[in-house]
């Protein structure tokens, strides 16, 4: 094949601007000798543009904003001061001074087809920042610049605008994506065809801000563009700031080829987004709002939220495949998709990370790596590591049972829920919503540990302190975090002491009255929302407000432990390598205390026994007993002690 065919782009557009600055350095020239260079000059400009596969950069510029053959010239003359230092001497030359670089006097006098309406501050030159002018010395005695990334593109090189990159995030194709969103890329192309135009800006809501990202993007590479992301807290918030980030963004978008989506958190101002997209309207860029809630009154919004269950289980798998492909898919890997409401550019991120995991922990690694991937509850939540098993839950038969059943329910969702058709017939009441209560130290936390470990899940007790807020709205706003979260990780909720915050609705009396039950009615609605296990633990039942009642799976009573239960608690109390003289578990089991005071008398009784440097004995339990009693101001019994000496 003919060498002169297979010319690629990049070099071809070198020689190009080589030739084009050639013919700027002969129109500054002497006359006599100017016509034929110029004719031979263009000759092989149009042989080179034949072989080149694709219009050069200079062209896509003029095409793109409109340029005059003037204003191309005066483009490419402050392009060639800066790449050629022989057209930077003749610009020295012509004016007659020893600055090299171009003024607009200069290509008045010198370049064809001169129009001072080049150089006007509404003409594309000046409106979308090709060049700049120096006024201090005049319009026409001015250096004119050129601006630093539109050199780059003439070379062949794509830069965002300095000013423009600490603000503008590139957002890469994605690896893996939901059917469901596929589906809306469809179905906005489709309402695309049928009005001539994208309805604009897209705005996407929900609670998958990876899948809104992957929404925009593939919408972005259907129409050809690349997508940079801004975030909604980094616009400026003056009306002369926002045009001028409007501008510099509409400039390097048709530079670049280039979309733009916009997120926007709870906080951000929404006028201030409103402001900047009803700045950029008109533009015929594709625009994309993204964010949990719309913001953008004018607008048609598209729900974008995590795949439910079943979408992960095929993504898992999918994304398994690609780096895993004779790995068979078992009920350990779909219970990923059961605990766990993850983005599918989470779960690509996870099997990528899994082709270094051994086959035998494979699902165990991921199910840790899944865990890891929640998002911060911050201060709201304190995580409890859980330890306790089945074989440490001290409790009558019917409670084993019900809590038994509890796990049988998170742990077959799936199932029950998708396979079997009970979440087709509406979200509502699939959460796992369930109640301890007793009196206290009767092992309603305990139990809590038992399910999260033997479901190895994560367990969040809730700070009700830092949850609720005197400030109208923070408490939802504080409650919402937490349940976003819990519904990233599959974590297991555990609201101890929760009458503080889950109590009756009082008789609106006052403002204070209506904002707090606004408080317990958001909560109302997202217990009924949360898809995992929430626990709410109290010592007083009849606290709770009635409609939570209703909306329980399962309440579980924790009864004060029988002495049968008691013994069987002091002869679990005491790990394997404590040192024990000689105690007596009947005797002490006649002490009515429950499993929490159990445990604060061993330990008690431990450190007793430790600075005697003695095993443990009915003695130092016999103190330790006294002074749990004293914390009580319940003092011990003569007969629950009788023979402990």
């Amino acid at each position: 094949m003919n060498a002169s065919l297979d010319l690629d782009w990049s070099t071809a557009n070198q020689r190009l601007l080589v030739l084009e600055f050639a013919r700027l350095h002969a129109l500054l020239g002497d006359e006599p000798a100017r016509a034929d260079e110029l004719d031979r000059l263009q000759v092989e400009a149009d042989a080179l543009r034949a072989r080149q596969p694709a219009p050069p950069a200079i062209d896509v510029l003029a095409q793109r904003f409109g340029l005059s053959p003037f204003e191309r010239d005066v483009v490419l003359l402050c392009a060639g001061c800066e790449m050629d230092s022989r057209l930077a001497a003749r610009c020295a030359e012509a004016q007659g001074q020893t600055a090299p670089w171009p003024s607009f006097g200069l290509a008045l006098a010198a370049l064809p087809e001169p129009h001072w309406s080049a150089l006007a501050p509404q003409g594309p030159l000046r409106t979308w920042q090709l060049v700049s002018v120096d006024e201090g010395a005049g319009l026409t005695g001015g250096r004119l610049r050129i601006t630093e990334n539109v050199l780059h593109f003439l070379a062949g090189l794509d830069a965002l605008d300095a000013r423009l990159a600490p603000l503008l995030e590139p957002v890469p194709p994605p690896a893996l994506m939901c059917p469901e969103h596929a589906l809306l890329v469809e179905r906005l192309l489709a309402v695309q065809d049928e009005r001539g135009r994208l309805p604009g800006p897209i705005v996407f809501h929900g609670d998958d801000p990876d899948g809104q990202q992957e929404v925009a993007v593939a919408l972005a590479e259907r129409h050809g563009l690349s997508l940079f992301r801004l975030r909604a807290a980094d616009l400026p918030a003056s009306a002369t700031e926002q045009d001028a980030l409007a501008r510099l963004w509409q400039r390097d978008a048709m530079l670049l080829g280039s979309a733009l989506l916009l997120t926007h958190a709870e906080g951000d101002p929404a006028a201030t987004v409103e402001r900047f997209v009803g700045r950029n309207k008109g533009f015929g860029r594709l625009i994309c709002i993204a964010g949990r809630a719309p913001v953008f009154s004018d607008a048609e919004a598209f729900a974008v939220n995590l795949p439910d269950a079943p979408a992960q289980c095929r993504l898992w798998r999918l994304a398994l495949a690609a780096y895993r492909p004779t790995l068979t898919p078992t009920a350990a890997f779909d219970a990923l998709a059961s605990h766990y409401r993850l983005s599918a550019r989470r779960i690509a991120a996870l099997a990528e990370r899994s082709a270094a995991m051994p086959d035998d922990v494979l699902a165990t690694r991921l199910r840790g790596a899944c865990r890891s991937q929640a998002s911060a509850m911050g201060s709201l939540a304190q995580a409890i590591e859980p330890c306790a098993s089945w074989n440490d839950l001290i409790l009558p038969d019917a409670q084993h049972l019900a809590l038994r059943q509890i796990e049988t329910h998170v742990r077959h969702r799936l199932t029950v829920h998708h396979d079997w058709g009970f979440a087709g017939r509406g979200a509502r009441g699939l959460g796992i919503a369930t109640l301890f209560w007793a009196d206290s130290g009767t092992g309603k936390t305990m139990a809590a540990e038992v399910l999260a470990n033997s479901l190895q899940l994560a367990l969040f007790r809730i700070d009700l302190s830092a949850v609720v807020s005197k400030y109208i709205g923070e408490t939802e706003k504080n409650l919402r975090q937490v349940f976003d979260a819990a519904e990233e990780s599959g974590a297991i909720l555990l609201f101890d002491e929760a009458d503080a915050l889950f109590g009756k609705r009082s008789e609106v009396k006052d403002s204070h009255d209506r904002y707090a039950n606004i408080e317990v009615s958001y909560l109302l609605q997202r217990m009924e929302a949360y898809r995992g296990l929430a626990i709410l633990t109290t010592n007083h039942k009849t606290a709770l407000d009635n409609a939570f009642a209703r909306r329980l799976r399962f309440v579980v009573h924790f009864p004060f432990p029988d002495e049968r239960q008691r013994e069987a608690l002091w002869r679990s109390v005491f790990p394997p390598a404590t040192p024990l003289d000689a105690l007596d578990y009947a005797k002490l089991a006649r002490l009515a205390v429950p499993g929490g005071s159990i445990r604060n008398i061993a330990l008690a009784a431990a450190f007793l026994a430790a600075e005697a440097g003695t095993a443990v004995g009915m003695t130092h339990l016999l103190h330790a007993a006294h002074a749990e009693a004293a914390k009580r101001d319940k003092p011990v019994s003569e007969a629950e002690t009788r023979g402990w000496l």
